[in-house]
């Protein structure tokens, strides 16, 4: 996975959100669920570790604005 940019958490209400899951369909439904409460600049697609189980999703989320 690339590394976080400090534009993405260069202000309070900015965060980084990275899931780790068992299978796609977990990760995207609480990307999902944040999703409804706030704004995120949302992944399209999940990532796999060699060696590691379940995927990966990171997405860009701010408080500030909502949904």
């Amino acid at each position: 996975m690339r590394q976080i940019n400090d534009a993405h958490v260069a202000a309070p209400g900015l965060a980084v959100v990275e899931v780790a899951a068992a299978d796609d369909k977990t990760a995207f439904a609480i990307q999902e669920l944040l999703a409804g409460r706030c704004a995120v600049a949302p992944a399209d697609r999940t990532t796999r570790e060699p060696d590691e189980p379940g995927v990966r999703l990171r997405f860009f989320l701010d408080l500030h604005q909502t949904p």
